[in-house]
Protein backbone atom coordinates (compact mmCIF):
# COMPACT_ATOMS: atom_id res chain seq x y z
CA UNK A 1 0.00 0.00 0.00
CA UNK A 2 1.29 3.41 -0.44
CA UNK A 3 2.82 5.45 2.50
CA UNK A 4 1.43 8.64 1.75
CA UNK A 5 -2.33 6.75 0.87
CA UNK A 6 -1.46 4.96 4.51
CA UNK A 7 -0.80 8.28 6.26
CA UNK A 8 -3.94 10.17 4.89
CA UNK A 9 -6.04 7.14 6.32
CA UNK A 10 -4.05 7.58 9.52
CA UNK A 11 -5.13 11.01 9.60
CA UNK A 12 -8.38 10.26 9.26
CA UNK A 13 -8.90 7.81 12.01
CA UNK A 14 -6.55 9.12 14.80
CA UNK A 15 -6.58 12.75 14.04
CA UNK A 16 -9.65 13.82 12.88
CA UNK A 17 -12.16 11.01 14.24
CA UNK A 18 -10.14 10.41 16.82
CA UNK A 19 -12.18 6.79 17.01
CA UNK A 20 -12.15 5.93 20.55
CA UNK A 21 -13.14 2.42 22.52
CA UNK A 22 -16.23 2.71 22.87
CA UNK A 23 -17.43 3.85 19.42
CA UNK A 24 -19.36 1.93 17.41
CA UNK A 25 -18.27 2.99 13.75
CA UNK A 26 -19.55 3.01 10.54
CA UNK A 27 -18.05 3.22 7.33
CA UNK A 28 -19.97 4.12 3.99
CA UNK A 29 -18.41 2.87 0.83
CA UNK A 30 -19.06 1.79 -2.82
CA UNK A 31 -17.38 -1.19 -4.58
CA UNK A 32 -15.53 1.28 -6.26
CA UNK A 33 -13.78 2.56 -3.30
CA UNK A 34 -13.77 -0.45 -0.96
CA UNK A 35 -9.93 -0.78 -0.76
CA UNK A 36 -9.86 2.95 0.93
CA UNK A 37 -12.64 1.55 2.75
CA UNK A 38 -10.52 -1.19 4.33
CA UNK A 39 -7.92 0.18 4.70
CA UNK A 40 -9.62 3.00 6.94
CA UNK A 41 -11.66 -0.01 8.80
CA UNK A 42 -8.33 -1.89 9.33
CA UNK A 43 -6.87 1.56 11.40
CA UNK A 44 -9.84 2.09 12.85
CA UNK A 45 -9.99 -1.91 14.47
CA UNK A 46 -6.84 -0.57 16.47
CA UNK A 47 -8.95 1.50 18.27
CA UNK A 48 -12.33 0.02 18.45
CA UNK A 49 -13.83 -3.24 18.55
CA UNK A 50 -17.45 -1.82 16.67
CA UNK A 51 -16.02 -0.81 12.98
CA UNK A 52 -18.61 -2.09 10.05
CA UNK A 53 -18.58 -1.33 6.64
CA UNK A 54 -22.20 -0.38 4.69
CA UNK A 55 -21.30 -0.95 0.81
CA UNK A 56 -23.91 0.93 -0.99
CA UNK A 57 -24.97 0.89 -4.63
CA UNK A 58 -22.25 2.62 -6.89
CA UNK A 59 -25.19 5.58 -7.92
CA UNK A 60 -23.08 8.13 -8.52
CA UNK A 61 -23.61 11.53 -8.17
CA UNK A 62 -27.26 10.51 -6.83
CA UNK A 63 -26.05 8.25 -4.34
CA UNK A 64 -27.61 10.94 -1.94
CA UNK A 65 -30.99 10.08 -2.93
CA UNK A 66 -30.46 7.05 -0.46
CA UNK A 67 -29.49 8.52 2.38
CA UNK A 68 -32.41 11.02 1.99
CA UNK A 69 -35.18 8.52 1.95
CA UNK A 70 -33.36 6.46 4.55
CA UNK A 71 -32.74 8.99 6.88
CA UNK A 72 -32.66 6.55 10.42
CA UNK A 73 -29.87 4.37 8.42
CA UNK A 74 -26.92 5.60 11.23
CA UNK A 75 -29.05 5.45 14.25
CA UNK A 76 -27.05 2.39 15.60
CA UNK A 77 -24.12 3.62 15.47
CA UNK A 78 -22.09 6.65 17.51
CA UNK A 79 -19.55 7.60 14.63
CA UNK A 80 -19.95 7.66 10.38
CA UNK A 81 -17.32 7.62 8.14
CA UNK A 82 -19.12 8.78 4.80
CA UNK A 83 -16.34 7.04 2.52
CA UNK A 84 -18.08 7.34 -1.16
CA UNK A 85 -17.38 9.01 -4.19
CA UNK A 86 -19.59 12.27 -3.71
CA UNK A 87 -20.33 14.14 -0.30
CA UNK A 88 -23.19 12.97 1.61
CA UNK A 89 -22.72 15.53 4.14
CA UNK A 90 -26.09 17.66 3.07
CA UNK A 91 -28.51 14.64 3.25
CA UNK A 92 -31.13 14.23 5.16
CA UNK A 93 -29.50 10.62 7.27
CA UNK A 94 -25.99 13.28 8.25
CA UNK A 95 -28.66 15.54 8.87
CA UNK A 96 -30.09 13.39 11.65
CA UNK A 97 -27.20 12.14 12.88
CA UNK A 98 -25.57 15.55 13.24
CA UNK A 99 -28.85 16.72 15.34
CA UNK A 100 -28.45 13.20 17.24
CA UNK A 101 -24.80 14.45 18.28
CA UNK A 102 -23.47 11.39 16.23
CA UNK A 103 -19.55 11.78 15.50
CA UNK A 104 -19.99 12.54 11.42
CA UNK A 105 -17.38 12.63 8.60
CA UNK A 106 -18.20 13.32 5.02
CA UNK A 107 -15.11 11.82 3.05
CA UNK A 108 -15.68 12.56 -0.88
CA UNK A 109 -13.14 10.11 -2.02
CA UNK A 110 -13.54 11.66 -5.98
CA UNK A 111 -10.56 12.36 -7.64
CA UNK A 112 -9.90 13.24 -11.85
CA UNK A 113 -6.81 11.67 -11.86
CA UNK A 114 -7.37 8.41 -10.85
CA UNK A 115 -5.33 8.47 -7.86
CA UNK A 116 -6.27 7.82 -4.44
CA UNK A 117 -7.58 11.01 -2.63
CA UNK A 118 -6.33 9.83 0.64
CA UNK A 119 -2.63 10.00 -0.99
CA UNK A 120 -2.81 13.84 -1.46
CA UNK A 121 -0.57 16.12 0.18
CA UNK A 122 -3.78 18.84 1.42
CA UNK A 123 -4.60 15.93 4.18
CA UNK A 124 -1.35 16.89 6.08
CA UNK A 125 -2.32 20.64 6.77
CA UNK A 126 -1.81 22.38 9.82
CA UNK A 127 -5.79 21.96 11.43
CA UNK A 128 -4.62 24.48 14.05
CA UNK A 129 -3.60 27.20 11.83
CA UNK A 130 -6.84 26.39 9.88
CA UNK A 131 -8.75 26.91 12.87
CA UNK A 132 -7.52 30.58 13.66
CA UNK A 133 -8.09 31.65 9.60
CA UNK A 134 -11.47 30.69 10.12
CA UNK A 135 -12.06 32.11 13.15
CA UNK A 136 -11.08 35.64 11.83
CA UNK A 137 -13.28 35.31 9.30
CA UNK A 138 -16.27 33.59 10.69
CA UNK A 139 -16.47 36.83 13.19
CA UNK A 140 -17.32 38.91 10.51
CA UNK A 141 -19.36 36.75 8.76
CA UNK A 142 -21.70 35.89 12.15
CA UNK A 143 -22.62 39.66 12.10
CA UNK A 144 -22.97 40.54 8.47
CA UNK A 145 -26.29 40.17 6.69
CA UNK A 146 -25.21 40.37 2.90
CA UNK A 147 -22.06 39.10 1.38
CA UNK A 148 -20.97 40.26 -1.68
CA UNK A 149 -17.90 39.07 -3.55
CA UNK A 150 -15.96 40.42 -6.45
CA UNK A 151 -12.70 39.36 -8.58
CA UNK A 152 -10.49 40.93 -11.61
CA UNK A 153 -11.66 38.58 -13.78
CA UNK A 154 -15.37 40.35 -14.05
CA UNK A 155 -17.19 37.79 -10.85
CA UNK A 156 -19.67 40.28 -9.23
CA UNK A 157 -22.06 38.48 -6.98
CA UNK A 158 -24.60 39.58 -3.98
CA UNK A 159 -25.80 37.09 -1.34
CA UNK A 160 -28.26 37.15 1.39
CA UNK A 161 -27.36 35.23 4.67
CA UNK A 162 -30.06 37.28 7.03
CA UNK A 163 -29.97 34.32 10.24
CA UNK A 164 -27.73 31.99 8.73
CA UNK A 165 -24.85 31.01 11.14
CA UNK A 166 -21.51 30.37 8.82
CA UNK A 167 -19.99 27.08 10.02
CA UNK A 168 -16.06 25.94 9.64
CA UNK A 169 -14.67 22.34 8.49
CA UNK A 170 -11.28 21.06 8.80
CA UNK A 171 -11.67 17.44 8.94
CA UNK A 172 -11.62 17.20 12.95
CA UNK A 173 -14.71 16.64 14.18
CA UNK A 174 -14.08 18.16 17.22
CA UNK A 175 -13.71 21.89 15.80
CA UNK A 176 -16.72 21.19 13.65
CA UNK A 177 -18.90 20.55 17.05
CA UNK A 178 -18.81 16.78 15.70
CA UNK A 179 -18.84 16.72 12.51
CA UNK A 180 -17.14 17.74 9.16
CA UNK A 181 -15.99 17.69 5.98
CA UNK A 182 -12.13 16.57 4.76
CA UNK A 183 -12.86 20.34 2.80
CA UNK A 184 -10.93 22.90 4.61
CA UNK A 185 -13.48 25.65 4.54
CA UNK A 186 -15.85 28.53 6.10
CA UNK A 187 -18.99 28.02 4.73
CA UNK A 188 -22.39 29.90 4.66
CA UNK A 189 -26.14 28.39 3.82
CA UNK A 190 -26.63 31.39 2.29
CA UNK A 191 -30.71 32.83 1.36
CA UNK A 192 -31.60 30.20 -1.44
CA UNK A 193 -33.70 33.33 -3.09
CA UNK A 194 -31.00 36.43 -2.88
CA UNK A 195 -27.88 35.00 -4.74
CA UNK A 196 -27.95 37.83 -7.92
CA UNK A 197 -24.89 38.62 -10.43
CA UNK A 198 -22.33 37.46 -12.35
CA UNK A 199 -19.62 34.73 -11.72
CA UNK A 200 -16.59 34.26 -14.23
CA UNK A 201 -15.86 30.45 -13.30
CA UNK A 202 -12.24 30.04 -13.32
CA UNK A 203 -11.31 27.41 -11.39
CA UNK A 204 -13.18 23.95 -10.85
CA UNK A 205 -16.57 22.86 -12.19
CA UNK A 206 -16.61 20.32 -8.45
CA UNK A 207 -16.72 16.45 -9.18
CA UNK A 208 -16.59 17.21 -13.34
CA UNK A 209 -12.90 19.15 -13.33
CA UNK A 210 -10.82 21.88 -13.90
CA UNK A 211 -12.45 24.81 -15.57
CA UNK A 212 -10.37 24.84 -19.24
CA UNK A 213 -11.96 28.88 -19.98
CA UNK A 214 -13.29 31.43 -18.33
CA UNK A 215 -17.25 31.34 -18.22
CA UNK A 216 -19.69 33.52 -17.26
CA UNK A 217 -22.38 32.16 -15.05
CA UNK A 218 -25.41 34.33 -14.42
CA UNK A 219 -27.70 34.08 -11.48
CA UNK A 220 -31.21 36.14 -10.61
CA UNK A 221 -33.32 35.11 -7.73
CA UNK A 222 -31.01 32.63 -6.37
CA UNK A 223 -30.58 30.61 -9.40
CA UNK A 224 -28.44 29.97 -11.76
CA UNK A 225 -30.68 31.68 -15.02
CA UNK A 226 -27.79 31.30 -17.75
CA UNK A 227 -24.28 29.38 -18.84
CA UNK A 228 -22.47 30.85 -21.47
CA UNK A 229 -21.96 29.00 -24.21
CA UNK A 230 -18.31 27.66 -23.80
CA UNK A 231 -16.46 23.86 -24.19
CA UNK A 232 -17.04 24.64 -20.05
CA UNK A 233 -20.00 25.46 -20.33
CA UNK A 234 -21.49 23.20 -22.23
CA UNK A 235 -19.88 20.63 -20.03
CA UNK A 236 -21.44 21.93 -16.67
CA UNK A 237 -24.77 22.34 -18.70
CA UNK A 238 -24.82 18.47 -19.74
CA UNK A 239 -23.44 17.75 -16.17
CA UNK A 240 -26.33 19.51 -14.50
CA UNK A 241 -29.21 18.74 -17.01
CA UNK A 242 -28.29 14.74 -15.70
CA UNK A 243 -29.10 15.19 -12.42
CA UNK A 244 -32.93 16.10 -13.79
CA UNK A 245 -33.79 18.40 -10.83
CA UNK A 246 -34.54 22.14 -11.03
CA UNK A 247 -33.38 22.39 -7.27
CA UNK A 248 -29.82 21.63 -8.72
CA UNK A 249 -29.78 25.08 -9.77
CA UNK A 250 -30.18 27.20 -6.54
CA UNK A 251 -27.34 28.64 -4.86
CA UNK A 252 -27.61 27.09 -1.46
CA UNK A 253 -23.80 27.39 0.15
CA UNK A 254 -21.02 30.21 -0.14
CA UNK A 255 -17.90 28.67 0.57
CA UNK A 256 -14.16 30.39 0.97
CA UNK A 257 -11.10 28.06 0.85
CA UNK A 258 -8.70 28.08 3.72
CA UNK A 259 -6.67 25.05 3.02
CA UNK A 260 -3.08 26.57 2.17
CA UNK A 261 -1.84 23.28 1.23
CA UNK A 262 -4.29 22.70 -1.05
CA UNK A 263 -4.17 23.04 -5.24
CA UNK A 264 -7.19 23.96 -7.49
CA UNK A 265 -6.34 22.21 -10.44
CA UNK A 266 -9.14 19.92 -11.70
CA UNK A 267 -8.12 16.82 -9.34
CA UNK A 268 -9.74 16.27 -6.69
CA UNK A 269 -13.16 17.61 -5.39
CA UNK A 270 -12.66 18.31 -2.02
CA UNK A 271 -8.55 19.55 -2.43
CA UNK A 272 -10.28 22.14 -5.20
CA UNK A 273 -13.12 23.92 -2.82
CA UNK A 274 -10.60 23.90 -0.07
CA UNK A 275 -7.65 25.81 -1.33
CA UNK A 276 -6.73 28.85 -0.12
CA UNK A 277 -7.45 32.36 -2.69
CA UNK A 278 -10.58 30.80 -3.55
CA UNK A 279 -13.99 30.62 -3.14
CA UNK A 280 -17.13 28.48 -4.42
CA UNK A 281 -21.04 28.46 -4.43
CA UNK A 282 -22.63 25.54 -3.77
CA UNK A 283 -25.07 24.09 -5.77
CA UNK A 284 -28.57 22.27 -4.98
CA UNK A 285 -28.96 20.50 -1.33
CA UNK A 286 -27.76 22.55 1.40
CA UNK A 287 -30.07 21.20 4.65
CA UNK A 288 -27.26 19.83 6.90
CA UNK A 289 -24.99 23.00 6.43
CA UNK A 290 -28.30 24.82 7.84
CA UNK A 291 -30.21 25.41 5.51
CA UNK A 292 -33.23 25.27 3.28
CA UNK A 293 -32.80 23.94 0.13
CA UNK A 294 -33.68 19.76 -0.73
CA UNK A 295 -32.41 18.21 -4.20
CA UNK A 296 -30.81 15.28 -5.71
CA UNK A 297 -27.25 16.61 -5.11
CA UNK A 298 -24.46 19.35 -4.06
CA UNK A 299 -22.12 20.56 -5.62
CA UNK A 300 -19.43 23.30 -5.89
CA UNK A 301 -17.92 25.81 -8.23
CA UNK A 302 -14.70 27.54 -7.77
CA UNK A 303 -13.02 30.85 -8.56
CA UNK A 304 -9.83 32.37 -7.85
CA UNK A 305 -8.49 35.16 -6.00
CA UNK A 306 -12.19 37.24 -4.41
CA UNK A 307 -12.18 40.05 -3.03
CA UNK A 308 -14.87 39.42 -0.17
CA UNK A 309 -17.24 41.66 1.55
CA UNK A 310 -19.31 41.15 4.70
CA UNK A 311 -21.77 43.87 4.77
CA UNK A 312 -19.69 46.79 3.99
CA UNK A 313 -16.26 45.69 5.43
CA UNK A 314 -13.84 43.78 3.19
CA UNK A 315 -12.47 40.89 5.08
CA UNK A 316 -10.26 39.43 1.77
CA UNK A 317 -8.21 40.78 -1.05
CA UNK A 318 -7.44 39.07 -4.51
CA UNK A 319 -8.44 35.75 -1.66
CA UNK A 320 -6.25 36.60 0.95
CA UNK A 321 -7.42 37.54 4.76
CA UNK A 322 -6.86 41.38 5.65
CA UNK A 323 -8.89 41.45 8.86
CA UNK A 324 -8.30 41.99 11.51
CA UNK A 325 -6.94 45.58 9.51
CA UNK A 326 -3.19 46.19 10.30
CA UNK A 327 -2.01 48.57 13.29
CA UNK A 328 0.20 51.22 12.11
CA UNK A 329 2.98 51.97 14.77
Amino acid sequence: MNRNIVRGAEIIIKDWVKVKPWDRLLIVTTKKNLPEARLLKKIACTRSKSVNTLVVEDRGRHVGVFFDENEGVFDPYTAIIAATEYSLVTTKAAKKAIQQHKKFLSLPLSTNDGKSMLGYDFLTMDTKKSRLMAKIIMKYLQYSDHIRVETAAGTSLQMGKLHRNPGFFNGVLKDGKGYSSASIEVYVPIEETKTEGVMILDGSLGYIGRVDEPTKIIFHNGRIEEIEDTPTGRRLKEYMEEYRDSRIYVAGEFGIGLNSSSKCEGNCYIEDESAYGTFHIGVGRNLALGGRQNANGHFDLVCHEPDIYTDNRQIMQQGKIIVPEPVPY
